[in-house]
């Protein structure tokens, strides 16, 4: 089969969709370099201001911001290091290991993404009020270092790219439960474990509800918390919101950039090897 080189349609239809991705951030950008008051006035601006260096200067200052991307870091990259590491055990477990109640322990891990976290916030706060936790980032890590989604999603994966054959020929090798780990599950999952990392370091670096709620008093809020303080006011300055915004989504543009090569390339050597 003879492959067409794309057309101009095609390449067309792909810039406008990745117009259309950037032009959020773009957005954020122009808002972030105007004053407020232009910001404000009707039509919005389209293009750059000269203040973009003041008000990232005041959002830094004012927010804080260096101490809380430097928490949000610590947070966001300890989950999702743990989540990946857990889900990715716990995945290999259910595709691969036969033990007692399996199938219905599988099914407990899927119903508890269908109870809302706001159920739990209440005996989570006095959980960790009872560890002495408050106002610790810990209190923000610990509870999110297993992932429901995690384990379902790895486990879906390796039940499709780790055979069984290969487990057992690991095993008939005289290679433990560790070293099949290391030298068979971990490769095979490296695409699957890439995405997971980059999904959860994205939703932790995000998240809003429970830091706001465990860290009202921490002197080292996370990004999302710190930006908030960015917005109160009698009248605040809609400018350097968007100055705190673009500075906090830029480090997620690093990770997307680091993490996506790595997807990238781990599903074209599992193509080339399939």
């Amino acid at each position: 089969m003879t492959r067409r080189p794309a057309g101009w349609p095609t390449y067309l239809v792909l810039a406008l969709f990745a117009a259309g991705s950037l032009f959020p951030l773009l957005w954020t950008a122009i808002a972030a370099s105007v004053t407020s008051t232009r910001l404000a006035q009707s039509p919005p601006p389209f293009w750059f201001g000269g203040n973009l260096l003041r008000n990232l200067r005041i959002a830094w200052t004012d927010a804080a911001l260096g101490t809380a991307l430097l928490n949000t870091t610590v947070v966001a990259g300890t989950v999702a290091a743990g989540t990946v590491l857990f889900a990715t055990l716990a995945g290999f477990a259910f595709a691969r290991l036969r033990f007692r109640g399996r199938n219905g322990l599988l099914v407990v891990v899927i119903a508890t993404m269908t109870v809302p976290p706001q159920l739990s916030v209440v005996p989570l706060y006095l959980l960790i009020a009872e560890l002495g936790w408050t106002d610790r980032l810990q209190a923000v890590i610990m509870p999110a270092l297993a992932s429901a989604f995690g384990v379902f999603f790895m486990r879906q994966y390796l039940v499709q790219a780790l055979p069984a054959e290969l487990v057992e020929a690991a095993r008939v090798d005289g290679a433990g439960t560790w070293r099949v780990l290391w030298h068979v599950v971990f490769p095979a999952a490296r695409p699957a474990m890439a995405v997971l990392a980059m999904l959860t370091f994205v939703m932790a670096w995000n998240d809003f509800f429970w830091p706001v709620i465990a860290l009202t008093q921490s002197g080292s809020p996370t990004v999302q918390v710190a930006l908030a303080g960015l917005g109160r006011g009698y009248v605040p300055d809609q400018a350097v919101v968007m100055a705190g915004a673009l500075l906090g989504t830029l480090p997620l543009l690093l990770v997307f950039v680091v993490l996506g090569r790595q997807i990238v390339g781990g599903i074209m050597q599992g193509a080339v090897k399939g």
